[in-house]
């Protein structure tokens, strides 16, 4: 097939987004189709590119206010330009909003079945970043996505929380469709003795934080579990909270932005993982967490509900509530056995979760709309 995916974010950015769409392109090529990536422009990646068999077209973008490392697009005629070019039999829209908006319109006026891939709560986005706007602004963004998604021939959830909320919000033909884990790369045995006791010279045990350090990820709510005694708590990430975070946190250890086997070792050399936003539609971190052998405290809010279950491969607190972070990691700082015990669970759970069974479906997802739309187009 030819396939055009439109995703509002793509490596060199990290988030969830850019990369289950860096997954997604490199499945899709290995599998012998052929990919054309549209994505906003970054500071420094601009225009066309090839990247491993296949192309990207970074359209023309500007930064979100307050937000520099989100760039909204202004792609103009280039997405109808790209259509035009490439031919694609379906389009996949990732995360849709801004630029998704427009790819949805251009694949609609080609007659191109367009499957959207719900990835961002951008509700909770306006009301964390347009507080002025208080629920109006969440009204508005969810206008737009049951625009988007109501336009579209499928439209694909991470969890069962993305789902009903998205049928609450009357959008129609919902799939789920969860993401990939790569089990090799996040594996219990690439813990380092040597970086273990670099982080807790004393012994301490490690409860380590990987993602964003925005707003909406609430890392604020580790302040308590962080002055445990006996615990460091490790931070692995960057954004616009992180001097805010510094100060609130002044005895976690802050390591920026890490990835591939550096990220990995990381993961592996905890020994509980903290995960705090309350928005994640699914979890990507959660889940490689578990891949490396870790037990899991998160909020018992969206993605996170399908991943962890409480007390065989972690635990589940009320969201945005610290007190219950503390204890949920005291708990487990206390007694090795469970961490080991729950941490072997995690890694079980996720056995089935590797990225190229996750990616055929998404291949029949595709034939599916393809199949439905030329259908309901002969009828």
């Amino acid at each position: 097939m030819r396939v055009l995916i439109v995703t509002e974010s793509f490596p060199p950015q990290l988030n969830g987004v850019a990369h289950s769409v860096l997954r997604t392109a490199e499945h899709l090529t290995a599998r012998g189709h052929r990919v054309l990536v549209v994505t906003p422009a970054t500071r420094t990646r601009r225009g066309p590119e090839r990247l491993d068999g296949y192309q990207v077209l970074r359209v023309r973008s500007v930064p979100l206010p307050g937000y520099p490392e989100v760039r909204i697009a202004l792609p103009g005629g280039q997405l109808a330009a790209a259509i035009e070019r490439h031919r694609p039999q379906v389009v996949h829209l990732a995360g849709p909003f801004a630029l998704g908006a427009a790819g949805a319109a251009a694949a609609r006026r080609a007659s191109v079945p367009a499957v959207a891939v719900f990835q961002t709560d951008m509700a909770a986005y306006a009301r964390t970043y347009l507080p002025f706007a208080g629920e109006a602004g969440a009204r508005t963004a969810w206008r737009i996505l049951r625009r988007v998604h109501g336009a579209a021939a499928r439209t694909l959830a991470p969890s069962r929380a993305s789902l009903d909320a998205l049928a609450a919000h009357g959008v129609p033909r919902l799939h789920l469709w969860p993401r990939g884990v790569d089990r090799e790369r996040f594996h219990p045995r690439h813990r380092d003795e040597a970086l273990r006791r670099r982080l807790a010279p004393r012994g301490e045990v490690l409860v380590g934080y990987v993602g964003r350090l925005a707003a909406e990820k609430q890392v604020d709510r580790l302040v308590q579990a962080s002055r445990l005694p006996g615990v460091r708590l490790v931070v692995v990430g960057d954004g616009p909270c992180r001097a805010p975070l510094e100060a609130a946190l002044p005895d976690a250890e802050f390591l920026g932005r890490r990835t591939g086997h550096e990220l990995a070792r990381l993961y592996a050399s905890f020994d509980v993982f903290a995960h705090t936003g309350p928005y994640e539609t699914f979890g990507q971190t959660v889940q490689e967490a578990m891949a490396s052998g870790l037990p899991v405290v998160a909020p018992a809010a969206g993605g996170p509900l399908d991943l962890v279950r409480p007390g065989r491969t972690g635990f589940l607190v009320p969201p945005g509530a610290g007190e219950e972070f503390r204890t949920a990691v005291d708990r487990l700082a206390r007694d090795a056995g469970l961490r080991a015990e729950l941490g072997r669970a995690g890694r079980a759970a996720v056995a089935e979760r590797d990225w190229a069974s996750i990616g055929d479906r998404l291949i029949g997802h595709y034939r599916l709309a393809i199949a439905e739309t030329t259908g309901a187009l002969r009828r």
